[in-house]
């Protein structure tokens, strides 16, 4: 559905984008991520045709970017992260200019705007000026201005920016069920809408693209192994130097302070492919004369994985 190949960008001397290669297929929400400046909207503005790629190339739906730029442009939604609405129109006047403008047919038109004023929620403010909405409706009419030509394809570059807790909710909600029927890329900085709304991740830094796959792919990638944490009754340097010691263990953090009746509490990052670790740490514990009061099993969170890919060190 998109394929994106060496997709590179400069600004004058700037590298924005740098050779960022990557496929979305037909019916994926895919979150795209990264820090302010990486090159997210630069690439999305290049996928949509506002810009043109310096080197590099991209296909929407077979159509290529240089020689069938509005081919793309009919197969694709977008809805930038400051969406160019008119505040003086009121929505219903807005969308049918947009429905115009996206050579709707007029048989069609009305129907449409119906649909996409369903699909959005926007009844109650149809006939309002867009300068008198509030930003979570505002929101809703930029996406049904993306979608009231009936793309394949929606391009949404941080749609729930500056939206309270409940319009975020409201927005995902209405995302995830867009997502049932259309590709899908989402630009946001906010992790767990990622988590809850989409299917795979992109994840861009320092113009490059770092990573890519599910969630679980991304934090077992990135973690390497599983982290455990035990609570022990022992003396911390010698359990320290305990785990210093194992085989399974490639890292160990003290957590917290040792409590009154002498229990410590560490987190161990197993190495990847080591087995049976409750098992093998319980026998260590007990060969020690210890006490293994607590044991369990955590993963890292996707903001612990976006951090470890996208900070220095």
């Amino acid at each position: 559905m998109i394929k994106v190949d060496d997709l590179t960008k400069y600004y004058g001397a700037t590298l924005a984008v740098d050779r960022v290669s990557f496929e979305v297929q037909k019916g994926e929400v895919v979150g795209f991520l990264g820090p302010n400046a990486a090159g997210k909207t630069t690439t999305m503005r290049m996928i949509t045709c506002y810009l043109e790629p310096s080197g590099g190339n991209v296909e929407v739906a077979g159509h290529n970017v240089y020689d069938h730029p509005h081919e793309v442009r009919n197969c694709i939604g977008y809805l930038p992260e400051s969406c160019p609405l008119y505040p003086e129109m009121n929505v219903v006047d807005y969308l049918t200019y947009i429905a115009e403008l996206r050579q709707v047919p007029s048989p069609e038109r009305r129907g449409r705007i119906s649909e996409m004023v369903e699909v959005t929620g926007l009844a109650s403010v149809l006939y309002k000026d867009i300068g008198e909405l509030s930003k979570g409706f505002r929101q809703r009419v930029g996406l049904a201005q993306a979608m009231v030509h009936d793309p394949d394809i929606l391009i949404l570059d941080e749609p729930t920016s500056g939206l309270d807790p409940n319009q975020i909710v409201e927005i995902r909600r209405l995302i995830r069920d867009i997502g049932r029927e259309k590709t899908i890329i989402l630009s946001t900085h906010i992790l767990p809408e990622v988590s809850a709304t989409c299917n795979r991740v992109l994840i861009i830094n320092d113009a490059k693209l770092v990573a890519s796959g599910t969630t679980d792919e991304l934090i077992n990638s990135a973690q390497g192994g599983d982290v455990v944490t035990v609570s022990v009754q022992a003396d911390q340097d010698a359990l320290y130097e305990a785990m210093r010691e194992a085989p399974f263990v490639s890292e160990f953090n003290k957590v917290g302070e040792e409590s009154v009746d002498g229990r410590a509490w560490i987190a161990l990052e197993i190495k990847s492919g080591e087995s049976a670790i409750g098992e093998r740490l319980f026998r260590l514990v007990v060969d020690k004369g210890w006490s293994l009061r607590e044991l369990r099993t955590e993963k890292m969170s996707l903001e612990e994985v976006f951090a470890r890919l996208t900070t220095a060190g």
